[in-house]
């Protein structure tokens, strides 16, 4: 079995969509549009130096939601899909992932963005099977701003493919498996990958891939 595995932030898309809805929740007022910018702003230079504290961001990423609701969070992504993500979903993206589902191939989306921002664009863009990190409910039923088990990010990221792995009656020598990623921080899914290829990748990625003799496709252009 063929298992093709994508990350989304600047490889599917050519945004970050995390960062974009903390940039959206400033815009519909939910947010300190002084201070918030400022925290978000930091949370992603620590997420492209590799030095992220997942557990912290999450806290501070939902945050907005967990204080609206969930019926006002879902109206607000809603919107964010239609203002935001539509017009970042890209026909390179739809095609390069189409072309894998025709091909037979199982295709994921693996992602260190959270559920709630990303199960919607996963469906956007035709993959019906996400790893993404999961948000633990309170007594409520509703986010508690904490992740729920292996958040998946870096290492993470082998763990829950692992895990997702043996839930289909499979493990990682009865597959042959694909990973595109623009990201450093994905080195060690791209190292536990058949073929690991190198998307939109960051400048330290794709000197890497280069050294390594990776595949390097660029579907839109790197980011810095």
């Amino acid at each position: 079995m063929k298992v093709t595995l994508f990350d989304l932030d600047h490889t599917l898309l050519p945004i970050d969509s995390d960062y974009a809805w903390g940039e959206f929740t400033q815009t519909i007022g939910w947010t300190d549009p002084v201070v918030f910018k400022q925290r978000n702003d930091a949370f992603y230079e620590h997420y492209k130096a590799g030095t992220l504290d997942v557990h912290d961001y999450v806290r501070f990423a939902t945050e907005a939601i967990r204080l609206k609701g969930r019926e006002a969070a879902e109206r607000a992504h809603a919107r964010f899909m239609q203002e935001v993500i539509a017009p970042a979903i890209r026909p390179e993206a739809l095609q390069l992932v189409r072309g894998h589902q025709q091909a037979g191939d199982r295709v994921l989306i693996v992602t260190a963005t959270n559920e709630f921002v990303t199960a919607p664009i996963a469906r956007a863009l035709g993959v019906d099977e996400l790893i993404a990190v999961r948000l633990a409910l309170g007594g409520d039923g509703w986010i508690t701003g904490e992740i729920d088990g292996v958040p998946s990010m870096r290492a993470g990221k082998v763990e829950r493919v692992g895990q997702w792995l043996a839930e289909q009656g499979l493990d990682w020598r009865g597959v042959e498996t694909t990973f595109y990623s623009d990201s450093m921080n994905d080195l060690p899914l791209l190292e536990r990958c058949n073929h690991p290829v190198a998307t939109n990748p960051d400048a330290i990625l794709r000197d890497l891939a280069v050294q390594r003799g990776w595949r390097i496709l660029d579907l839109f252009p790197s980011h810095p």
